[in-house]
């Protein structure tokens, strides 16, 4: 039993004589056991404090040190009274004092947008600004873009007073972070090297990879060895993606990026497959002003010229018998395998009809064939066959010049044509509307010479005459010299007793197939009518009383 005593003795006394710990100070702790919503630390004094769970931000741990505040070493129960969190925030100012005058990075989460910026939460009780101006090193957007971000930040501004106010830089800190990544990055990448990165955007030649903090490009021409029409076919915005480095420049900060690289280039092994001259079927996978692109194997695409589309239609564009996604039989006709390019032709699987052209379309024969396009010069005609000629303006009319091939055919028009020449090198063949039928010039002349008397219509009016039309459809011109023979009598005024589409009789005068021109007299005719009424009445007199040249020239 005295042992007993003395021991309790030796332990009252040690506490007894043990350095009064002060309320206020910091001390340090040791958790010893957690106990439901409590934590156990032994402090050094006769009982041990207990502290609630939510004061620790981890997980509390047996056997660790924790820093704490003293409130009260002895409270009315005999417990000891202390704080977690009061001696974390003054741990924390000291911190914040060297970050300020160390210029030392803290960690933050942002979490409320104010009036000019953000409100930061530095934990330990401590709150900061963040301005709009230093929170990103890019522009924001949606300034709500990064709200819960949890980021570092150097501080601009500190001031430890009663109430402590805190300014604070995230762009700057990004802007260190990004150029130490980048830099590390640039002098460790090099060309062929395997990089992951995150689609950012797109732009209309390919994509933007953020490969952390900084971008490379991902040409859409590097997603696949074949066509690609738009980058968003390949990739989608978010995607994490593995990219082979085949570009990169250390000095500039830039580098190309590449997905198609991963797969064996299907040149390399082109001629394996292909020889110049073989028929091949391909898909046509895009349309352009000049021709049609057309895939003929996985990555291998070549260009069928619009000049190789048909051996005798004009194709003014490719989409007018081509769309994309068709199936087609072409033909190679040459490559370039270090160009990476296929010249293709699509008339060449087919007989070209120009070898026969002039066994299924001799000279001066007649065939019926349909207007497909009008222009000034002239007209096109299908022939049928995917055959073409061409109708120029001199070429429809015998009788009316014609300034536009609207003005006598239409689109869609059945028309007999002859066929005039053909060119087998320019691929043309000249056709002729009028030549159909009979030159009425010719007929004419033979039919009418010179003096001989001829009825028509009265077709228009001119300050130099009037113009006839005749048989033939022919324009004819009676002079105003030729409208009358008697001095007494105005041109002007002969003119004014005919109207357009009245009937007239005249005498030809002039005609000349060659220039395609007719000249009518109305003297002419006015003389010769007089010298046959003459030759009536001197007919007739010998008759009934044998008058005499004489007297029948006084009754006239």
């Amino acid at each position: 039993m005295s042992d007993d005593l003395s021991t309790n003795q030796m332990q009252e006394d040690f506490l007894k004589n043990m350095p009064k710990l002060e309320e206020g100070n910091l001390i340090e702790g040791i958790i010893v056991e957690v106990r439901g919503n409590k934590v156990v630390v032994d402090v050094g004094l006769k009982s041990e404090a207990l502290i609630d769970r939510v004061e620790f931000d981890e997980e509390p741990q047996i056997g660790s040190k924790v820093n704490l505040k003293l409130l009260k070493s002895e409270t009315a129960d005999g417990s000891v009274l202390v704080s977690k969190r009061q001696a974390d925030g003054i741990y924390f100012k000291k911190v914040l004092d060297e970050a300020f005058k160390n210029k030392q990075p803290i960690k933050g989460k942002i979490i409320a947008t104010v009036k000019g910026g953000y409100s930061v939460d530095l934990g330990y009780g401590f709150s900061a600004f963040l301005p709009q101006s230093k929170a990103s090193i890019e522009k924001l957007e949606n300034p709500e873009d990064i709200l819960g971000n949890k980021d570092e930040f150097y501080i601009e501004k500190y001031e430890s007073g009663k109430r402590v106010n805190i300014v604070l830089n995230r762009k700057d800190r990004m802007k260190e972070v990004f150029e130490k990544r980048r830099n590390e990055f640039y002098s460790t990448v090099k060309f062929g090297d395997i990089v992951e990165g995150t689609v950012k955007s797109f732009t209309s030649f390919g994509a933007f990879i953020d490969l952390g903090g900084f971008d490379g490009l991902l040409h859409k021409n590097d997603m696949s060895w074949g066509h690609v029409k738009s980058p968003r076919e390949f990739v989608n915005k978010g995607d994490k993606l593995q990219l082979v480095v085949i570009h990169i420049d250390p000095t500039q900060y830039r580098i190309n990026l590449s997905l198609k690289h991963f797969h064996e280039d299907p040149w390399a092994r082109f001629e394996e497959k292909f020889k110049e001259g073989d028929i091949v079927k391909g898909t046509v996978t895009k349309l352009a002003d000049f021709g049609a692109f057309i895939q003929i194997a996985e990555g291998i695409e070549g260009l069928a010229h619009i000049s190789e589309f048909s051996w005798h239609r004009r194709i003014n564009h490719p989409k007018e018998v081509l769309k994309v996604g068709d199936t087609v039989d072409v033909k190679i006709l040459g490559y370039d395998i270090t160009e990476g390019k296929v010249s293709l032709g699509l008339k060449q699987v087919m007989a070209n009809p120009w070898d026969n052209v002039f066994q299924t379309y001799p000279i001066g024969k007649i065939i019926k064939g349909k207007v497909t396009k009008l222009t000034s010069s002239g007209a096109f005609v299908d022939l049928g066959d995917g055959m073409e000629g061409f109708v120029f303006n001199e070429d429809i009319s015998w009788t009316k010049k014609i300034k536009n091939p609207s003005s006598e055919l239409t689109e869609g028009q059945e028309i007999e044509v002859k066929v005039l020449n053909i060119d087998t090198e320019a691929h043309r063949i000249k056709l002729g509307i009028k030549q159909v039928a009979e030159d009425p010039w010719s007929a004419l002349k033979v039919g009418y010479p010179r003096g001989s008397l001829i009825e028509g219509v009265v077709s228009g009016k001119t300050e130099f005459g009037m113009f006839v039309k005749v048989t033939g459809g022919i324009d004819g011109l009676i002079p105003k010299s030729m409208l009358t023979e008697k001095k007494d009598e105005s041109p002007d005024k002969i003119m004014e007793k005919y109207q357009v589409g009245d009937k007239i009789s005249a005498v030809v005068f002039e005609i000349q197939p060659d220039k395609k021109k007719l000249t009518l007299s109305l003297k002419d005719y006015q003389k010769q009518k007089e010298k046959e009424e003459i030759s009536h009445f001197i007919h007739q007199g010998e008759k009934e009383k044998g008058f005499t040249l004489e007297e029948v020239l006084k009754k006239s």
